[in-house]
């Protein structure tokens, strides 16, 4: 039978294991991958936490780990069209991702380039898209100037990236060691902290076109009051209506194969780059979520399944 790595219950990461598990079926709408490579992302210790997202089903347990994968098509579900068996394909997933096989949404997949490694497909559905998401929402036109908060993290990196490729100066927000990083980036590094505010109307001085807020709280507060005009405010660090007290706007997650060609292009033509720092074996599956759940990982952690 297939392994996987599981959360047996609500907790820590002593609900933890690798089991095997039955090979998943692809419903309607649904493609069963043979997974190459997961993304480790802070949601997934989350909702071994207990983090319940809008509209998620009751949950039964075991539950696998992962909100992301890249691998090649095994089998497709009814009505699903465009994937074919043998086809390598990355997307967000129904079943988790830190397993030999995981089922994606159709819709919400794509093609995977073949100038782009699974390992860095397999990190785009979640930051890299919600980055595109975000800065697609804003709207600001080439030459602008756009101020991330959070720049240092995944979001953000993928962000900062995204906003130069598409013709934008950005001031980027992060801590005082991660600032040769950002600026690695191509953004105006602000450390954060207290007066933050002050030093990036410094970086800024004609001021920003736009806020792409990845942290929430008082940050969010603090740079609503660096705009003019309030609906040029996007979170997606804060709940709605956290954000539309201050006249901004959540992110709006189109979730859509088309915005996943979008990223994988820029991946291909070398504008973003997932920065994948490192990589584990699914048997090490723990020691992969331990790195992102500390709170010391720069850059992207990937999961690779043997094939």
């Amino acid at each position: 039978m297939p392994k996987a790595y599981v959360f047996t219950r609500d907790g820590g990461p002593e609900t933890e294991a690798l089991v095997e598990v039955e090979r998943p079926r692809p419903g309607p709408g649904e493609i069963l991958i043979a997974v190459r490579a997961a993304g480790v992302n802070p949601v997934d210790w989350k909702l071994r936490e207990g983090l319940r997202r809008p509209g998620d089903a009751e949950r039964v347990y075991p539950v696998v780990f992962g909100s992301e994968a890249a691998g090649v098509v095994e089998e497709v579900g009814e009505g699903v069209a465009g994937f074919a068996v043998g086809d390598e394909v990355f997307g967000n997933t129904v079943t988790g991702g830190y397993a030999q096989y995981a089922l994606l949404r159709a819709g919400v997949s794509a093609h995977k380039p073949a100038e782009v490694s699974f390992v860095a497909a397999a990190t785009l559905p979640v930051a890299a898209a919600t980055a595109y998401d975000g800065l697609r929402q804003l709207d600001l036109p080439a030459g602008a100037t756009v101020l991330i908060t959070g720049a240092g993290g995944g979001v953000g990196a993928a962000g900062v990236q995204i906003a130069r490729a598409f013709g934008l100066r950005v001031v980027g927000v992060s801590s005082e060691g991660k600032k040769d990083f950002v600026e690695s980036l191509g953004a105006v590094h602000v450390p954060s902290g207290p007066g933050w505010t002050e030093r990036a109307r410094a970086a800024a001085p004609d001021g920003v076109d736009g806020v792409y807020d990845l942290v929430g709280g008082d940050v969010l507060t603090e740079a609503a009051g660096l705009l003019t005009d309030r609906s040029k405010l996007i979170t997606a660090g804060a709940a709605p209506q956290d954000v539309e007290e201050l006249g901004g706007q959540r992110v709006a997650r189109a979730r859509t194969t088309a915005v996943l060609d979008a990223v994988a292009r820029l991946v291909a033509q070398g504008d973003l780059d997932p920065h994948v720092t490192r990589t584990f074996p699914l048997e090490q599956a723990g020691e992969a979520l331990r790195a992102v759940e500390d709170g010391h990982a720069r850059g992207k952690i990937v999961i690779e399944v043997a094939g």
